[in-house]
């Protein structure tokens, strides 16, 4: 069912690339740069984010093919990924990882801090992506399918936007606990179905 298919693409998105758990990087390296230049940055940074997963979503299919990679491997592959990332998140280590990822960028002074590392790897990181070729499989090549994954991918990326320029009372409303709370929750979500690509991947190796 379509209405199915948007809803699972639009949950799936929006806790891989998780736009309130990223609050705390935008801040990060954003910090000491004027409220325009930050702006410019989430916009650039959205954008750039946006563009690469609808590169996915559009030729993620023909690069499997390309390589002789069946869609089940991918999904049960993806699966995994997804399952390690969803960890990450439930025992706290993605966080860590994000706030280093950012601490590097500032030091080694990265010109272009929207493309790296908030574009990427933390927007559109190999979660995102992977996530975004499994969804464009499901499609099956259905045109309004591909059509409602652009448009979530485009929406997620729109409340991304959204709350880097609220970043500022959002991380202060927040606090320290309740990002940590809401992170585990969201990471036991990615877990739920990250499992469920490896058994529909499992499933569809075996029916072929």
């Amino acid at each position: 069912m379509p209405l199915e298919f948007l809803i699972a693409a639009l949950v799936t998105l929006v806790v891989v690339v998780d736009p309130v758990g990223l609050v705390p990087t935008y801040l990060a390296i954003t910090q000491g740069l004027p409220q325009s230049a930050r702006r410019n940055v989430a916009l650039r940074a959205c954008l750039i984010a946006a563009a690469i997963l609808a590169g996915s979503a559009l030729a993620g299919d023909w690069l499997l093919r390309t390589l002789s990679i069946t869609l089940p491997a991918f999904r049960i592959a993806g699966g995994l990924l997804l399952f390690s990332i969803a960890s990450e998140m439930v025992f706290g280590v993605r966080i860590g990882r994000q706030s280093k990822e950012a601490e590097d960028a500032i030091e080694e002074h990265v010109r272009n801090i929207a493309a790296f590392p908030l574009a990427i790897p933390l927007m559109a990181g190999p979660g995102a992506i992977t996530a975004t070729v499994l969804l464009a499989g499901r499609s099956d090549g259905d045109p309004l399918r591909l059509a409602m994954l652009l448009a979530v991918i485009a929406a997620v990326l729109a409340i991304c936007f959204v709350v880097f320029a609220l970043a500022v009372p959002i991380a202060k409303l927040m606090g320290t606990t309740a990002n940590i709370v809401l992170s585990r929750l969201l990471g036991v979500l990615l877990a739920a179905l990250a499992v469920q690509y490896v058994i529909d991947g499992a499933r569809a190796a075996r029916a072929g």
